[in-house]
C-alpha cells in the first residue's frame, strides 16, 4: 500500500509537472478577457470606420474572432467595465486591470503547495479506506510531509547563509560536493 501511493503521488507529479499547472482565472483575469474582447470589437470598428488599408481592417476583425476564444475560456466577469467607447478602454483603470490580470496571469503554484495538497489528498484517502493498511498509510504520509516541510526550510535556511554569506559561498557549495546525484536533483528542484 505504501509504494504504490508513492508510485502514483510522484507519477502524478512527474507527469504533470509544475509548469503545467496553473491557477484558475481570477475576477481580475476574467474583467480583462472581457474587456481584451471589447477593445478588439472597438478596433476592428474604428478601422472600418476609418477606412483604413484592407489589411489593417483583416488583422483587426481576425483579431476579434481570437479575443472572443480567449473570453470563452476565462469565462464571463461577475462585474463588467465600462468599455462602450475607445475613450472607457483606455481608462487608467482598464490599464492597471491588465497590468494586474498579467501578473496574475504569471504566477504558478509552487511546488511545495502541491507536494502538500497531494500528501494532503492522499491522507483524506487512507483515512476512508482505513483498516490496519490505512492507518499505516496515514501515518506514513504524515511523516513524509513533515520531512518535505522541514527539507524546504533547510533549503530556504541555506540559500539565506549562502546570500548572506557571500564570501563563504564557495566553501559552502564545495562541502555539499560530496552530496548523490539523486540528493543534488532534489534539491535543485526543490529551488527551482
Amino acid at each position: 500500500m505504501r509504494r504504490i501511493l508513492i508510485s502514483l503521488t510522484l507519477t502524478s507529479i512527474t507527469l504533470a509537472g509544475c509548469d503545467s499547472l496553473r491557477f484558475a482565472p481570477n475576477e481580475a483575469q476574467k474583467r480583462n478577457a472581457w474587456l481584451h474582447n471589447r477593445t478588439a470589437v472597438v478596433a476592428a470598428e474604428t478601422a472600418r470606420a476609418e477606412e483604413t488599408s484592407e489589411k489593417l481592417q483583416a488583422l483587426t476583425q481576425l483579431g476579434e474572432v481570437q479575443s472572443r476564444a480567449v473570453g470563452a475560456y476565462y469565462g464571463p466577469p461577475k462585474e463588467f467595465p465600462q468599455a462602450e467607447t475607445a475613450e472607457d478602454i483606455l481608462a487608467e483603470s482598464n490599464w492597471q486591470l491588465a497590468r494586474t490580470a498579467l501578473q496574475a496571469g504569471l504566477e504558478r503554484p509552487d511546488a511545495w503547495e502541491i507536494a502538500d495538497s497531494v500528501m494532503e489528498f492522499g491522507i483524506g484517502i487512507c483515512a476512508l479506506l482505513g483498516g490496519v493498511y490505512g492507518t499505516r498509510a496515514v501515518r506514513f504520509l504524515r511523516e513524509t510531509k513533515t520531512k518535505s516541510q522541514a527539507l524546504q526550510e533547510i533549503i530556504a535556511g541555506n540559500e539565506l547563509f549562502k546570500k548572506q554569506n557571500q564570501a563563504q559561498a564557495a566553501a559552502f557549495k564545495q562541502a555539499h560536493g560530496d552530496q548523490s546525484p539523486q540528493t543534488r536533483q532534489l534539491v535543485a528542484q526543490a529551488k527551482a
